[in-house]
């Protein structure tokens, strides 16, 4: 039995007309010998009727904080009612169909509600179904906890969730739609000379995803790499045959592709904050940065970006969270010097490993248009900067053109 999933996201599955879509993908599936599992987001985006954003503010109005157990059972339900409508749609037009909640599709998660971490999936159901010939509608973004209470798997969630019961149902590939093409060199919200990339590795797109590129959650990516079953990216709207995930080895192994980029991608993150601390007397560093970071962690505030020497330990923070970070601080005579409206830019790509040179490109870029940048990193597979905000468009552009990813692989070749 050869078998897909097709997770559709919000945007896709918002309107009568764009289910329409929807259906003719999995329509093509289907005739092309497949057995299906379809993975529903729920309709459309924030301030729509039944997005997840709207049914969380529902309860926002309330004085009294929700539980998130509570709200989980609550925010589960954009899902449910995105699978039923589908289905009935696939009915009406001469396929049978059936609907499956996350927990009836098999999905165990740990107990931590509204960001729960899938710990094995048990598919019988499914696959039931399916040998009855059925499109199997299963409803992403949620699960059950060991004691059976419905669990939901934070932002991106029912990319996990089709991830996941890919790796269980051995799956020829997962296919993820949305409403772009499939995996640009930069944002096309920001960059409309954003290339469409043929192939990717599961590492190069796991660290885009964690970068700030929005097309897929990072846990897919890592769920699927694990049982290495191909990703594609694909676009609901459009015939385009969107970007190929797999393992560097697969990619390097296409006989017709040669694939010599260094730089396979720009992303970003907007809207953080720098906070530079300064230490006071070398023998003092270690317990002062130990200190520092301990107050972040339990006030649950996630830090980023972490530089420590001898005279101080810099840090970024998301913007939403700067005055509680600084509050903190100054509470335990901590004294913070901030620096608002940053983001930070990243260069990702496989190729970059032992190739001397890049950290300088990326230098010369930035300060050939000038860019301040005012903290860098790297690692085997990326290098980031922390730029103004008010540069931000700038630096992407500056990068992507320094790195030729405006250009096509065929053009590069010639």
């Amino acid at each position: 039995m050869k078998v897909i999933i097709q997770k559709f996201g919000g945007s896709s599955v918002a309107t009568i007309e764009s289910r329409q879509a929807v259906i003719k993908k999995i329509a093509k599936a289907k005739q092309n010998g497949y057995q299906v599992v379809v993975v529903v987001s729920a309709m459309g985006r924030s301030g729509d009727p039944y997005s997840t954003d709207t049914l969380i503010n529902l309860v926002k109005r309330s004085k009294q904080m929700i539980k998130t157990k509570e709200l989980d059972l609550l925010i589960s339900c954009g899902e449910v009612i995105s699978a039923v409508v589908l289905c009935s749609e696939i009915e009406e037009a001469g396929y049978s169909s059936c609907c499956l909640t996350g927990p009836e599709a098999g999905i165990i998660t740990d107990d931590s509600h509204g960001n729960a971490r899938v710990l094995e999936v048990h598919p019988a159901e499914v696959q039931r179904m399916l040998t009855q010939g059925k499109i199997v509608i299963v409803t992403g973004f949620q699960g059950r906890t060991g004691d059976g209470k419905i669990s939901t798997l934070g932002r991106g969630g029912s990319d996990t969730s089709a991830a996941a019961i890919g790796v269980a149902l051995e799956a020829e590939r997962v296919e993820i739609y949305t409403d772009v093409d499939g995996v640009k060199t930069a944002d096309p919200r920001m960059f409309d000379d954003a290339r469409t990339l043929d192939r990717i590795t599961y590492n190069e797109l796991c660290q885009l995803a964690h970068e700030g590129a929005k097309i897929i959650h990072p846990r897919a990516v890592e769920i699927a790499m694990q049982q290495n079953i191909p990703l594609k990216i694909c676009n609901t709207f459009s015939d385009h045959p969107g970007t190929l995930v797999t393992s560097g080895k697969a990619i390097y192994e296409q006989p017709t592709q040669i694939k010599d980029n260094i730089i396979t991608g720009i992303a970003h993150i907007s809207n953080i904050a720098q906070i530079r601390i300064k230490i006071e007397g070398a023998a003092k560093k270690n317990s002062n940065v130990t200190e520092v970071f301990k107050l972040m962690a339990d006030d649950n505030i996630s830090v980023d970006f972490i530089y420590a020497s001898l005279e101080e330990v810099i840090f970024t923070v998301r913007q939403e969270v700067l005055e509680k970070a600084v509050c903190i601080l100054e509470e335990n005579k901590i004294e913070p010097m901030v620096r608002e409206n940053c983001a930070k830019v990243a260069a990702v790509g496989a190729g970059m490993t032992g190739v001397p040179g890049v950290m300088a490109n990326i230098v010369s870029a930035l300060n050939e248009n000038s860019i301040e940048i005012l903290q860098s990193s790297d690692s085997y597979t990326s290098i980031w900067c922390l730029v103004d905000q008010k540069d931000l468009k700038k630096a992407i552009r500056a990068l992507h053109s320094q790195f030729g990813l405006h250009e096509r692989a065929d053009q590069k070749a010639e």
